[in-house]
């Protein structure tokens, strides 16, 4: 497609897996292998598509997901007296303390965002406003995993392309930021589901989801979600829009 992301801010396979296990709702020491690996496939699958270039590092689990999966599948060996150990052990292992740790890395981040309110400066009448605004809504942040989700949901939704299309419409990633950035100049928030829903073709979807992961990538948007694997919604990163330019509610 011409246009590459470079992407230093999601996370790695580890955290694919954590996503998955959650999203199953299933126990971490009983994965169901199988079928977590074809979902973990799957989403590699996305991620080739879409020529990111952390397809790397998650094709090593895909590797050792593989070999516990084949593993799985095999009879016991019956000459053996010894009972081996479930494949899956060292994998359940490894996800428990990673995720130990990053409870503890949230935490501590959480503190980190607590203290901040500590320094604390007056705020006219339209920051109280859009404080008490703000205050509504309590939002999750949302993750890379979340958004491959999202596209994949939408281009099930997109007709496949009209061969007998007379007129190419050519959809750059620079377009779709420019369009994206506009909106939310009128608009506080929107759906990321919208945004999908009024792609045309295959093609649009695929541009309009570079683009978001681009803004994401520079700080210029948060995805958040209300509740855990629902609708994303885009909201302009306030922390770096420009002194002096207001935005339109």
């Amino acid at each position: 497609m011409g246009y590459k992301i470079k992407l230093d801010v999601f996370e790695g396979p580890l955290d694919l897996l954590l996503y998955l296990i959650k999203k199953d709702d299933v126990d971490i020491r009983d994965i169901p292998i199988v079928k977590i690996t074809e979902q973990y496939m799957q989403y590699i699958e996305m991620m080739k598509m879409l020529d990111l270039d952390i397809v790397g590092d998650f094709l090593v689990m895909a590797a050792t997901l593989m070999q516990i999966k084949s593993k799985m599948l095999l009879p016991p060996d019956p000459t053996e007296e010894v009972l081996e150990e479930d494949p899956r052990d060292e994998l359940a292992r490894r996800l428990l303390e990673y995720k130990k740790f990053k409870e503890i890395a949230e935490a501590l981040q959480e503190k980190e965002t607590q203290r901040k309110d500590y320094f604390s400066r007056t705020a006219n009448e339209d920051e109280k406003k859009q404080l008490k605004e703000e205050a509504k809504e309590i939002y999750l942040e949302a993750n890379l995993f979340d958004l491959i989700n999202a596209l994949s949901e939408a281009l099930k939704k997109v007709p496949e392309e009209v061969l007998h299309e007379i007129v190419q419409e050519e959809f750059t990633v620079e377009n779709k930021i420019h369009d994206i950035l506009h909106t939310l100049l009128d608009h506080s928030q929107l759906r990321l589901s919208n945004l999908f829903s009024k792609c045309r073709v295959r093609m649009e979807v695929i541009v309009t989801f570079l683009a978001v992961l681009e803004l994401v990538r520079l700080k210029e948007i948060k995805i958040v979600q209300k509740r855990l694997f629902e609708d994303i919604e885009i909201l302009r990163n306030k922390e770096n829009i420009p002194i002096g330019v207001q935005e339109n509610n």
